[in-house]
């Protein structure tokens, strides 16, 4: 949508002539930084191409990136991954890229990837990742919004969706498609080699001048959200933000300079992600660390072969990729003899208690937890590949106490980070040194935290302050007053509060915030996940209530993944089959415990919802009705978005009839333990 200069100067609070103000709506406007007085606050504000450059100063001959071609590894030095991002930059010059317009980049992880990513930026364009699950509609959304002159894909299937839709691209000039041999030549269609040929022998002049004009102030990539609640938007983050974020989150984790010993991270998460982007591509530039590429069917199963062979010294994942780890260690745990078994409980039960002691700072490490360590816990550090790794971490969406207390009892602490794409990935950090379960730890360096309206018991919103706050959206002014308000603080629409520590914890989100019939608010994270903890079988539940007289739930049972499409089965896992078994069921399959069809497992669901009931604040936050549904929710099946995060209004449409059965009948719901007063 295109905005006249007018109507953006009237709707956006702008200062004194000449000046920028803190944020924008257009591409090629400029903001004021939101620089301190001392610390990293007030450290000098640098360009990608700046801090590229230092990075190759000071580490030209370390590894970048290191990926498996077959059986061969293959790599590139800083000086050659430089020196790659340049020719691409004019490579994409040299197709017509115009100043702040897009290139799109729609493909796994890869050296490819980066260089494109880099080299969009230097010509002076913007990098714009685009999700590898997103329709062909999808695809033509973010490519119109950004104006993107050219589209990077990475095989065929991708191309497909573009061609699909290129007859709606007004400012498409070429695709290039950077993995496997073009299946057919078309005009404007490039491999990756023919790409790169372009720009090998062009002048070095006309790209220095557009590198040289940029300025740290000035919007260099585009995130778009995930459109949980209505269209993409077009987040604008600055040289400044990628740059000065990466410096104060390395800082914070406390990275290794790659000349003391050189950080491995391995890249799987999607890249159009502002947190894979931060860990895979800034933050380890900024250490001279090296990146090493996972295979595209690095989450059907192949990561933990890449994590053996790279052995990484941090490792980012969601919450997903933690509790898959967690179900094929437990089902490997059920299949081993006796005293084996025996021996991990016992060493699960002193690192927990070892590793809670230490958080709360107080007492030595016992010798048990020596022996534990040499028994079990380096042994399966080995196993997963995490034996160099001290830094673990999780975030993008919640993650339940149960995965968490797992992996701490298994001595493997997982860092919880918070953040958003609007504060260019990370705004808090656990660590070391402040970690507590279910905190997401401390603000990194430069920042500062306010809670909005906080209510009696210290709940507020949660805004941010400092320089790894994006510049507005793209082309939306007004959705850029609702994240930022008069003073330049950014609103997260997450709620969460502090404890005496200064650790933050997330209690809810406000847009998801249940509003009863009764006028009740009830945040409904916290009940799905006690619900989830109570019941292990559980995978996934959404609490239903909005506008209601009661609460409802619906709930997906723990089930097989095909491991090409990506779409749930009706196959039970091996450990929800061995849940099963202690209840007394003989399920195998989600068919057959589906909607209350297996009374073992129905009176346990049940039994579970009561626990969680009875720790309920009020009357208004127990569960009475719940069903479960006959298929997992995935990303394939629209309910999940591309982070794992649920989408509320996609699963209250596709489940309605389900949903008004909960409130069709007249009696008054009851639970065993929670009659409720007549109506």
């Amino acid at each position: 949508m295109e905005l006249t200069q007018q109507e953006n100067v009237v709707s956006l609070a702008v200062p004194a002539a000449g000046e920028p103000g803190l944020w924008t709506s257009q591409g090629d406007a400029e903001v004021k930084l939101r620089m301190g007085e001392s610390g990293l606050a007030a450290e000098t504000p640098l360009t990608v191409n700046q801090m590229f450059t230092l990075a190759v100063e000071r580490y030209g001959d370390y590894k970048a990136l290191s990926w498996k071609e077959g059986e061969q590894q293959k790599s590139l030095t800083y000086r050659e991954y430089y020196q790659s991002c340049r020719t691409a930059a004019k490579s994409f010059m040299k197709l017509g890229l115009q100043r702040y317009h897009g290139v799109g980049i729609l493909g796994f992880n890869s050296s490819e990837w980066f260089i494109a990513d880099i080299g969009a930026i230097l010509a002076g364009g913007f990098a714009v990742g685009i999700y590898t699950t997103n329709s062909p509609e999808a695809c033509q959304y973010v490519a119109e919004n950004c104006k993107a002159n050219i589209i990077v894909v990475e095989n065929h299937k991708q191309l497909q969706k573009i061609l699909q839709v290129e007859d709606k691209l007004p400012h498409l000039k070429a695709i290039i498609q950077y993995k496997d041999a073009l299946k057919e030549k078309r005009p404007n269609l490039y491999s990756w080699a023919e790409f790169m040929e372009l720009g090998r022998d062009e002048p070095d002049e006309p790209l220095d001048a557009i590198i040289s004009s940029q300025k740290p102030n000035q919007c260099c990539s585009l995130i778009y959200t995930s459109g949980t609640t209505g269209q993409p938007k077009g987040v604008m983050l600055s040289h400044d933000n990628i740059t000065w974020t990466a410096l104060s989150t390395s800082r914070h984790v406390r990275l290794k300079d790659a000349t003391l010993a050189q950080e491995v991270v391995v890249s799987y998460l999607p890249l159009s992600h502002i947190a894979a982007q931060m860990v895979d591509m800034w933050i380890t530039m900024k250490v001279g660390g090296m990146t090493h590429f996972a295979q595209p069917d690095a989450l059907k199963g192949s990561l933990v072969n890449t994590l053996k062979e790279a052995r990484p010294t941090a490792f980012m994942g969601v919450p997903r990729v933690w509790e898959k780890m967690q179900e094929k260690m437990k089902s490997v745990g059920a299949k081993s003899s006796t005293v084996r078994r025996k021996v991990a409980a016992w060493a699960k039960d002193v690192g927990l208690q070892t590793n809670l002691t230490k958080m709360n700072q107080s007492g030595r490490t016992p010798f048990s937890y020596q022996i534990a360590k040499k028994l079990v816990f380096k042994k399966v550090r080995k196993a997963l590949g995490l034996d160099r790794c001290s830094k673990c971490y999780t975030g993008a969406a919640p993650i339940t106490k149960d995965t968490l207390e797992f992996f701490l009892s298994l001595d493997i602490p997982l860092y919880e980070l918070y953040g958003m794409s609007e504060s260019s990935g990370p705004h808090t950090i656990s660590s070391p040194e402040a970690f507590k379960l279910t905190s997401c730890g401390k603000e990194i360096p430069g920042c500062k935290t306010k809670l909005h309206n906080p209510d009696e018991e210290g709940n507020g919103e949660i805004c941010f302050w400092g320089r790894h706050v994006f510049m507005g959206y793209l082309n939306m002014p007004d959705k850029t007053e609702e994240a930022l308000d008069a003073e330049g603080w950014l609103h997260s629409g997450d709620l969460g509060k502090h404890d005496k520590k200064g650790f933050l914890f997330i209690t809810g989100r406000i847009k998801e915030l249940i509003i009863t019939a009764g006028g009740e608010n009830i945040p409904p994270v916290p009940i799905e996940d006690a619900v989830k903890e109570a019941v292990p079988l559980i995978n996934n539940a959404m609490l239903i209530g909005d506008k209601r007289k009661f609460l409802s739930m619906l709930l997906t049972v723990k089930c097989q993944v095909n491991a090409e499409s990506g779409e749930p089965e009706d196959e039970l896992t091996a450990e929800a089959v061995e849940i099963c078994r202690k209840l007394g069921s003989n399920a195998t399959k989600v068919s057959e415990v589906a909607s209350g069809r297996d009374r073992a497992v129905h009176t346990a669901i049940q039994e579970g919802i009561n626990r969680v009931n009875e720790n309920a604040t009020s009357n208004a936050q127990r569960i009475q009705k719940w069903i479960i549904l006959d298929r997992d929710f995935s990303v394939t099946g629209g309910e999940l978005g591309p982070t794992m995060k649920l989408k509320r209004p996609v699963v209250a449409k596709m489940y309605k009839e389900q949903i008004e059965n909960f409130y069709k009948e007249l009696a008054t719901p009851t639970t065993p333990d929670a009659p409720l007063p007549p109506k």
